[in-house]
């Protein structure tokens, strides 16, 4: 389905964003292994984390879905029965990379892969170190999925430094912690995501400028309430929509703003974005608030590169359409991860900038453009990745004349109601 989109006279509203999908996965995995009801408020019930949902299901986990909450009856660390089909992480990077952490410590065979888009991406780094504990995962020649996933005798506790910065990573070591005899450290040089953390109750501790977290392997999961606040990667695309519209003032409710979540307002406030943080206050563990947003005259003449990039990995290609709509100067380094997403993001971003008619050089890890005064209403190719989907559809809105996204339906992966949204602001 391809989305035509006219230049918006104005962003006005107020709106919620779906609940974080990273939180969601995380809640859907933690609550599994708990030891009785795990109550899940605003799980974001869209394609990737209902890909962990189903996955949790076919490994005997029952739960029951409501509008509001999403209720888990968690049977403790060794609760899975094997499942009878291969396990289906869809598009979902998150589902395949953290259960297989929990997959390594079952005393059963399992096999999970996912859509086309999925098994391209790399296993390699979460193989590795679960190889080094002592489980038996084998990917394909390319180490890809499917992955199949032996019984090992035992799991041993590790202390493992990331060669790259990868919450992913960095979560399926700690879930494969729990079922290992002894201490799992992992020790991070950047500081990523700390969702699964935070949830099950981590202690980050810092030595000579190094993060580490631990887990005692066999620490029991109590049953609570998980709260999962709007997704601050899904309200960058509107926080960017109301910086560049002529005329725009937005409030977004009940957005997430974990620090190690929230660099890219950093990057906005420091292009001259008008962003302002209000009711903040702390839920289970995350801090939310109201952002409210209005429009800018931005100007950019900024390069990311080094510790931020980890921290705003999600959240560059709608960076990249802000500084479209900027003044100045905008360079993308060190960021090699965008090569591994549900597409090629830094080959997706120069392509429909160039379409705008922006002179881009791409980059091995980035790339660099300079902003134009007139941009041109285009086709733009969303290569089924839906965080492309909505950064160029934003800049649809703004351009003068007739745009379209091609495969918009992708947006369903994180935000179903994206458009939606986006046509209630205009309106």
């Amino acid at each position: 389905m391809d989305k035509i989109l006219h230049q918006a006279q104005h962003l006005r509203g107020e709106i919620t964003v779906p609940g974080d999908k990273s939180i969601s996965h995380r809640a859907v995995m933690i609550g599994s292994l708990s030891e009785g009801i795990t109550e899940v408020v605003g799980f974001l019930n869209a394609a990737d984390p209902r890909s962990t949902l189903e996955c949790i299901n076919a490994l005997g986990i029952e739960t029951s879905l409501t509008p509001d909450t999403l209720r888990i009856s968690g049977k403790g660390l060794h609760g899975y029965r094997e499942p009878k089909a291969l396990l289906d992480a869809g598009n979902s990077g998150t589902t395949i990379r953290l259960l297989t952490g929990i997959l390594a410590g079952q005393k059963f065979r399992s096999t999970i892969s996912g859509d086309q888009y999925l098994v391209r991406r790399p296993m390699k780094r979460i193989i590795d170190p679960l190889t080094e504990m002592g489980a038996h995962v084998v990917g394909t020649d390319k180490l890809t999925a499917p992955l199949k996933i032996f019984p090992s005798e035992k799991l041993h506790g590790i202390t493992y430094e990331l060669p790259i910065p990868s919450a992913q990573v960095k979560s399926a070591i700690l879930f494969a912690g729990l079922f290992a005899e002894g201490t799992t450290t992992v020790v991070e040089l950047q500081g990523s995501r700390d969702h699964t953390e935070r949830m099950l109750g981590l202690t980050q501790t810092r030595t000579d400028s190094l993060i580490n977290v631990a887990v005692v392997g066999g620490t029991r999961i109590p049953s609570k309430q998980f709260y999962i606040p709007g997704d601050p990667s899904s309200a960058a695309f509107f926080i960017v929509a109301g910086l560049i519209a002529h005329d725009a003032e937005i409030m977004i409710k009940n957005v997430g703003i974990n620090p190690t979540r929230t660099g890219f307002l950093d990057v906005l406030h420091s292009m001259g974005g008008n962003i302002a943080i209000e009711n903040e206050r702390l839920i289970g563990g995350e801090p939310i608030g109201d952002l409210v947003v209005k429009s800018s005259a931005l100007r950019s003449n900024v390069i990311l590169e080094g510790e931020i990039i980890p921290n705003i990995i999600d959240e560059i290609p709608i960076l990249a359409v802000a500084a479209a709509f900027a003044e100045g100067t905008f360079q993308v380094r060190g960021a090699y991860e965008l090569r591994n997403k549900e597409s090629d993001r830094i080959g997706a971003v120069c392509e429909n900038l160039s379409l705008m008619g922006i002179d881009v050089e791409e980059l091995e890890d980035g790339f660099a453009f300079n902003s134009k005064s007139v941009l041109i209403p285009t086709s733009f190719d969303s290569f089924g990745d839906h965080r492309i989907a909505m950064a160029f559809g934003v800049a649809a809105v703004n351009l003068q004349g007739e745009s379209t996204v091609k495969d918009s339906g992708c947006v369903d992966i994180s935000f179903p109601a994206f458009w939606d949204t986006l046509h209630t602001l205009a309106n």
